[in-house]
């Protein structure tokens, strides 16, 4: 194969040497789409639990290059392939209870937004520096799968697979838009590199220039991040505070895990009332305050005197409040909700969650769905209501922001609680669900981010595991193990001051997708003169 040159606003193409009329010819035109499926699946392998969020890099160089002056079919079906590879492996346990069919389908719909990016790679890679422009494409892409459909769908986005890479300091300076696009420069930078040394026959202006876009491409992230390093600290602002968390455990696995919902609050108070002996032994420090993951009373304590009386022994016991979590109906609405449990008051605040997961807590189009398939209907029988107000209990001295879940995956859903006052972010959260799968490890990843993002310590207290306590600075200092009854008992800084990443905002998100969308502008427009005058 060989590579053609080409002048500014016309693609280079790899062309067989010969017509594909043998075997082997049309063997070599099944390379890109290989290559395409096979770096979405080196993308997914960057991802937790495993450490090696480096591949991110080789895997967006390969990408970069079987999109390179591709037409805007090939690039689709290309960028869906890629899509696939990734996707596939990634969320695989979104079908572990409830069969192939719901994984496929999500798959299948969110790598529509991976196709429509290539489709705007492939335009851009034929202007200059478009490396640059192609990282931001892939930005407003991450944008608007959080969006749409049916509230969006974050899942996936390059920076929650950067907690133990170099450049997660990026998310206190610029959010997980800002981590997830100086990836993407990256490995596209890297293509760059690899192609101009391949090309020897480009000489002059424009290969001096492509080569620092190149070679930027790839420091300017790097030195970004290393100098980002200044806004990580774990260093306590407002105190400290003594915090633990509890890990009931469930009787079983999967989806019947709240077939007995009495027993998932038993074990909880029953954990939390032999981590009072503990610490009435003097075997663990008094904790300042509780928290209990979500799901943990879904017999709702306003309504059922059996459940609060279960929640005031075990606070009392313990004597300090217990952030719990619970499954409460009010007005005729259901509420995933978080309760503030007091020793002596009883419960005193609640947080209702805002970001609830479609076709796990409500369901979309119902009607049609149902028709589809009906056991999907008799899963979510009643839909959940949504939240109105961000949700910081104060618990002693210490303004604790709740983020149930799945809202973690949502920048707005983090932010709005440190915004509102939050000194110490916790994330209660169910993943029993889930079985064993690595869907725990991929939701722990983004709490890492997350806490370097806003600069806080966040705690994730779960039914099953992984249970953990997250420094500011993103380190996991201690966790549990998955399927156990456990409790983790730590003294962690409370923080008050405001990254640029929380000042910012949406801001850095929308200026990238800006970027995008002048690179895609005038890739457009530089198509249309070629086109009008092939000769220059």
């Amino acid at each position: 194969m060989t590579v053609t040159a080409t002048s500014v606003g016309q693609p280079d193409q790899l062309e067989p040497s010969t017509a594909p009329a043998t075997r082997g010819g049309r063997l070599l035109r099944l390379v890109p789409a290989a290559a395409a499926a096979l770096s979405g699946v080196l993308l997914y392998v960057s991802f937790p639990p495993r450490t090696l969020w480096w591949l991110a890099l080789p895997a967006f160089a390969v990408f970069g290059w079987v999109l390179r002056g591709r037409g805007w079919k090939a690039a689709f079906g290309l960028g869906y392939l890629f899509g696939l590879g990734f996707l596939l492996p990634l969320l695989v346990w979104t079908g572990v209870e409830v069969g192939p069919g719901p994984w496929l389908a999500l798959v299948a719909i969110e790598a529509i937004f991976v196709a429509l990016v290539g489709v705007g790679i492939a335009a851009v890679s034929r202007i200059p520096a478009w490396p640059v422009w192609a990282a931001a494409l892939w930005t407003a892409g991450e944008a608007a799968r959080a969006r749409a459909p049916f509230g969006g769908f974050p899942w996936g986005k390059i920076a929650f697979g950067q907690a133990d890479g170099v450049f997660l300091p990026l998310a206190a300076l610029g959010g997980t838009p800002v981590l997830g696009f100086a990836v993407v420069l990256c490995g596209f930078g890297l293509y760059e590199i690899v192609r101009l040394v391949l090309d020897r026959r480009r000489s002059g202006e424009v290969r001096r220039s492509a080569a620092a876009v190149a070679l930027l491409s790839m420091a300017v992230p790097v030195v970004a991040a290393v100098a980002a390093r200044t806004l990580v600290s774990d260093k306590a602002e407002d105190g400290t505070a003594t915090v633990a968390l509890v890990q009931g455990n469930v009787p079983r696995l999967g989806l019947e895990f709240n077939a007995q919902r009495r027993a998932v609050l038993d074990y909880h108070a029953r954990e939390t009332e032999r981590l009072a002996a503990e610490v009435a032994a003097g075997k663990e420090p008094r904790p300042d305050f509780v928290l209990w993951p979500e799901n943990s009373s879904d017999i709702d304590p306003f309504a059922n005197a059996d459940a609060a009386v279960v929640i005031d022994r075990a606070a009392k016991a313990i004597g300090v409040p217990i952030s719990v979590g619970g499954v409460v109906e009010r007005h005729g609405k259901l509420y995933n909700e978080q309760i503030l449990w007091d020793p002596v008051e009883g419960p005193t605040q609640t947080y209702d969650k805002r970001q609830v997961q479609p076709f796990g807590e409500y369901l979309p189009m119902r009607s049609l769905i149902g028709a589809i398939n009906s056991d999907w209907t008799s899963m979510v029988r009643k839909d959940f209501s949504r939240g109105t107000k961000p949700g910081v209990f104060a618990m002693d001295r210490a303004k604790v922001g709740l983020v149930t879940c799945y809202e973690a995956a949502f920048d707005w859903a983090v932010r709005s609680e440190v915004t509102d006052g939050a000194q110490l972010i916790s994330v209660p959260s169910n993943n029993a669900t889930f079985d064993r799968s690595e869907m725990t490890y991929q939701q722990l990843a983004m709490s890492r981010v997350r806490a370097v993002e806003h600069s806080r310590t966040v705690t994730v207290p779960v039914t099953s595991g992984v249970s953990a306590i997250i420094m500011p600075d993103g380190k996991i200092t201690q966790k549990t193990g998955m399927f156990v009854a456990d409790s983790l008992v730590q003294k962690v800084p409370l923080r008050s001051s405001e990254t640029p990443a929380t000042k910012l905002g949406i801001l850095p998100e929308m200026l990238l997708v800006l970027v995008a969308a002048g690179g895609l502008g005038w890739a457009v427009a530089a198509g249309v003169r070629t086109r009008r005058n092939p000769a220059s």
